[in-house]
């Protein structure tokens, strides 16, 4: 039998995008967290925080990773 994964092993994956109010948008995979803020700075203490409040110490992933999108449009 496997032994099951230590969560703090765990990441969790958040994928950013820019608002259209302006600032940014993140949203985790597979979970029911999202947050926003005006700057990258607020944004990566806005999301730590949203991680700690939603898991206890025993359940909260070691890794936060952001993965940013952006859409770009080009006229022809």
């Amino acid at each position: 039998m496997k032994k099951p994964k230590n969560p703090k092993n765990r990441e969790i994956i958040f994928v950013v995008e820019d608002s259209p109010e302006g600032g940014y948008e993140a949203n985790a995979l597979g979970f029911s967290i999202y947050t926003e803020a005006d700057n990258l700075k607020e944004l990566k203490a806005a999301i730590k925080d949203a991680v700690e409040c939603h898991f206890s110490e025993k359940e909260r992933p070691s890794l936060i990773r952001l993965h940013f999108v952006r859409d770009e449009v080009m006229a022809l």
